[in-house]
């Protein structure tokens, strides 16, 4: 099996590094968009840090038939992206989701044959200001990806292995990638939105108790539903000096940009996994009402006169 042919569906953070690696290795691939978004991408490109890059751009219609699918929207807009990821996809095609979160998988799975999907997660720390994103290339994890049902490194997997060594990107494969999967967003749940909520840097979890206590009820909280669906996972290995001081992950930086957030994949998900259980997630519940109306101010929903 050989991966000749790959298609990008997104162009935000994490489709940015795939179009930075793609095209330093001369690989045959395109970005997915249609309408007024592909006559913008073909105008002005997409700048990655500090570089215009101006990658071919096909309707759904014309990638039909590649060989890999990369889905790397942004989850409030999966639902909407679904028809374009069923016109592309061929009975050839393996589609990785790109997606943070424990559920893309099952939404894509709707509108294609599930066998197609190969199961990842990226780790990557980038930051987007406006149609700017930038990242450490070298110091970002990258790919990591598994078989759903299986501890192997199946053929398929060998094929993305060979491609992204073509490339300066990084690819590990996992033997239990649904665990993993589950560790992420347990990390993404307890460090990613008590920030968001507070405003604060990522020391402060290592400087308040207070913000430390909500970190840990929310990961307490992920891993007790993980562990109703027969999912455990490793300590999250969090460290003072793994980010700076400063640092501010991707919710934080949609609110700061008042942007909408992705608190549907996170909270609200977790949430409902958890009503399927009986399990209350109430520090969850705080989170995600909190988010939402930081969106709502965002929004002017309280510029009262």
């Amino acid at each position: 099996m050989e991966i000749k042919s790959v298609a990008i569906l997104g162009a935000g953070a994490i489709g940015a590094y795939f179009i930075y690696g793609f095209t330093a290795a001369d690989i045959d691939f395109c970005l997915v968009a249609k309408g007024e978004r592909k006559e913008r991408l073909q105008r002005e490109g997409i700048c990655i840090n500090g570089k215009i890059y101006r990658p071919a751009v096909k309707t759904p219609e014309e990638a039909r038939g590649v060989d890999l699918l990369l889905v790397s929207v942004k989850y409030n807009g999966l639902r909407g992206a679904l028809e374009d990821i069923r016109t592309v996809t061929a009975p050839n095609t393996t589609v990785l989701s790109l997606l943070n979160g424990i559920d893309s998988e099952e939404i894509i799975s709707t509108v294609i044959d599930p066998a197609q999907i190969v199961y990842s997660l990226m780790r990557i720390n980038s930051e987007r200001d406006g149609s700017s994103v930038t990242f450490n290339a070298e110091k970002a994890p990258g790919l990591f990806v598994g078989e759903k049902d299986s501890a192997e490194e199946s053929e398929r997997l060998l094929a993305i292995r060979a491609l992204l060594e073509k490339t300066p990107l990084k690819y590990n494969f996992r033997e239990d990638i649904i665990a993993d999967q589950w560790l992420k967003y347990a990390l993404n749940i307890a460090y990613n939105l008590p920030q968001a909520v507070l405003g604060v840097g990522y020391a402060a979890y290592f400087d308040s108790d207070h913000v430390g206590f909500i970190r840990d009820r929310l990961e307490a909280e992920a891993r007790q539903v993980a562990a109703a669906y027969g999912i455990t996972f490793g300590p999250l290995e969090n460290t003072r000096p793994r980010w700076l001081e400063k640092a501010r992950f991707s919710t934080l930086q949609d609110l700061e940009a008042k942007r909408h957030t992705e608190i549907d994949m996170f909270c609200k998900v977790l949430m409902e996994k958890a009503a399927a259980k009986g399990i209350p997630v109430p520090f969850a519940e705080y989170t995600c009402h909190a988010i939402k109306a930081l969106e709502e101010k965002n929004d002017g929903k309280f510029d009262y006169k």
